[in-house]
C-alpha cells in the first residue's frame, strides 16, 4: 500500500492529523463493552436454583451485612420552620376539636351497681298513722237561669273594616364585620391646673394687679371680673347700736319716768281726811324720822295719818330718791316691819307698772288686825298700815294714795 504524500488531503475532505468527529447521536449513547458472540443469551442462563452447589463451599450466613449505598439520588430536605402567627392572631395553639359523642341510645349501658352486694337493703318500714279525714269542699249553690234579654246573634254586629297589612320590608344585609383592632392602654388625661388665687385687696384701696383670667373650662363673658366682697360693717354697726342703746333704753325708760319725784300730803283723798291732832302729828313725825334713818339716800320724806267717818284708819309714810333695785327694797321694807307688826308671810301684788313692785302681809297692831303694804319703784317708796280692810282692798287703796301723793317731775 503506498504511503500518503505530505500535504495531501484525505478522501473525506478532513484536515490531516485531526481525528474525525464523532456522530452526535452516537456520542450521546453510552458505551458498553462488546458482548462476545460465543456467550449464551440471558434467557438461556441457568438460575441459581438450577445450579448445582459445590460440596466443598460453606453455607452463607443469614445475617450478612448489606453495604450502605455511597450516595442517594436526592439531597436531604430539612423539616419546615414553624409558621409565624398572623397579625392579630392568637399565639396559643388552637385546641383540638372535640370528638362528637353519639346519642346515649347507641352507647352500651353500664350497670353502676354491678358487683355490689345489695342483699341487705331490705329495711323494715315503720307504719305511719292514718291521715285525718279532710274537710269536704262546700257544695256551690245552684245558679239560676239568666233572666235578662237574649244575646244578639253573632252575625248581627257590624264587623269593623280591617286595615290592610303593609308588605314586609326588604331585609337589610348586616354590615360587614370589620377586623378588630387590639386595644391599647390609654394614658389618663392630665388633671386641669388649679386656678390661681387672686391677691388680697386692702380695704379702701384699689388693687394694682389686673383681675385674673377665668380658669380653663369656665365660660368667658364680656367684662369678666372677680366678685367683690360685700361689706358687712353696716350690719355689725346696727347690731352694736341695738345692743348698746336698745338694752339701756329698755331698762332705762322706767327709771327716767319714775325719777326724780316729789311728795306732798293732801288734806283730803276721796273719803280719807288727814288728821291734824297732836297725837297724829307726833306719830307722823316719829315715822318720818325712821324713814330717814333707814333710807340714807332718801331725798325727801313724808308721813301722815288718815281716817274715815266710819272709823277706818290708814297710816302712810315713805320717801323719794333714786333706787336701783326696787324689788329688793320692797322685800327689805317688809322684813324691817315684820317684828313691829308681827307680820305673816308676804304676798306679791301685781301693780301693772314696769319697774314698780308691791308686797302685802297681815299682822296685828294695838290688839287689832292690820294689813301692811309697801310699794317701791325707781324714784320713791310708800308704806301703808290699813285697818278693817282686806289685802286686796289695802293694795288698791295704797295705789290710789300713791298716785295722789307722789308726783314724778318728768310726768
Amino acid at each position: 500500500m503506498p504511503e500518503p504524500q505530505p500535504g495531501a488531503r484525505p478522501a473525506d475532505g478532513s484536515t490531516p492529523g485531526t481525528p474525525p468527529d464523532r456522530d452526535p447521536a452516537a456520542a450521546d449513547k453510552p458505551t458498553s463493552p462488546p458482548v462476545p458472540s460465543d456467550q449464551p443469551e440471558p434467557s438461556t442462563q441457568p438460575t441459581a436454583a438450577d445450579r448445582p452447589e459445590p460440596a466443598d463451599q460453606p453455607e452463607a450466613t443469614a445475617t450478612e451485612d448489606v453495604p450502605a449505598p455511597r450516595w442517594s439520588g436526592s439531597a436531604s430536605v430539612p423539616p419546615p420552620l414553624p409558621r409565624r402567627p398572623a397579625w392579630g392572631e392568637s399565639a396559643e395553639p388552637t385546641p383540638p376539636q372535640a370528638v362528637p359523642v353519639g346519642p346515649p341510645e347507641h352507647q352500651t349501658p353500664v350497670d353502676p351497681w354491678a358487683g355490689v352486694d345489695t342483699g341487705g337493703w331490705d329495711l323494715p318500714s315503720a307504719e305511719l298513722p292514718p291521715l285525718p279525714p279532710t274537710t269536704p269542699y262546700p257544695v256551690p249553690p245552684a245558679t239560676r237561669q239568666w233572666s235578662g234579654p237574649p244575646a244578639p246573634p253573632v252575625g248581627s254586629h257590624p264587623v269593623p273594616p280591617v286595615a290592610p297589612v303593609p308588605p314586609p320590608a326588604a331585609p337589610v344585609p348586616p354590615p360587614a364585620a370589620r377586623p378588630t383592632m387590639p386595644s391599647r392602654p390609654m394614658s389618663p388625661p392630665p388633671p386641669p391646673p388649679a386656678p390661681a388665687r387672686p391677691p388680697k385687696q386692702r380695704r379702701g384701696g384699689r388693687s394694682s394687679t389686673p383681675p385674673a383670667a377665668p380658669a380653663p373650662g369656665q365660660p368667658t363673658t364680656k367684662g369678666y371680673a372677680p366678685a367683690r366682697r360685700r361689706r358687712r360693717w353696716p350690719w355689725l354697726l346696727l347690731l352694736t347700736l341695738a345692743c348698746c342703746c336698745g338694752c339701756p333704753a329698755y331698762y332705762g325708760f322706767p327709771i327716767s319716768a319714775q325719777y326724780p319725784a316729789r311728795a306732798a300730803l293732801p288734806e283730803q283723798i276721796e273719803d280719807l281726811t288727814l288728821r291734824q291732832d297732836n297725837r297724829s302729828a307726833e306719830t307722823a313725825k316719829q315715822l318720818e324720822n325712821e324713814v330717814r334713818d333707814e333710807h340714807l339716800l332718801a331725798e325727801d320724806t313724808f308721813a301722815g295719818v288718815y281716817s274715815t267717818t266710819n272709823g277706818k284708819r290708814v297710816t302712810l309714810f315713805g320717801g323719794t330718791g333714786f333706787r336701783l333695785t326696787p324689788e329688793a327694797d320692797a322685800e327689805a321694807e317688809i322684813s324691817r316691819l315684820a317684828d313691829r307688826y308681827a307680820l305673816a308671810a308676804a304676798e306679791t301684788v301685781d301693780t301693772g307698772v314696769r319697774g314698780r313692785h308691791e308686797r302685802c302681809a297681815v299682822g296685828r297692831a294695838d290688839g287689832s288686825d292690820v294689813v301692811v303694804c309697801t310699794s317701791v319703784d325707781h324714784g320713791s317708796i310708800a308704806t301703808g298700815v290699813f285697818t278693817r280692810l282686806s289685802v286686796t282692798d289695802s293694795a288698791t287703796l295704797l295705789n290710789t294714795l300713791r298716785i295722789q301723793i307722789v308726783q314724778p317731775e318728768r310726768g
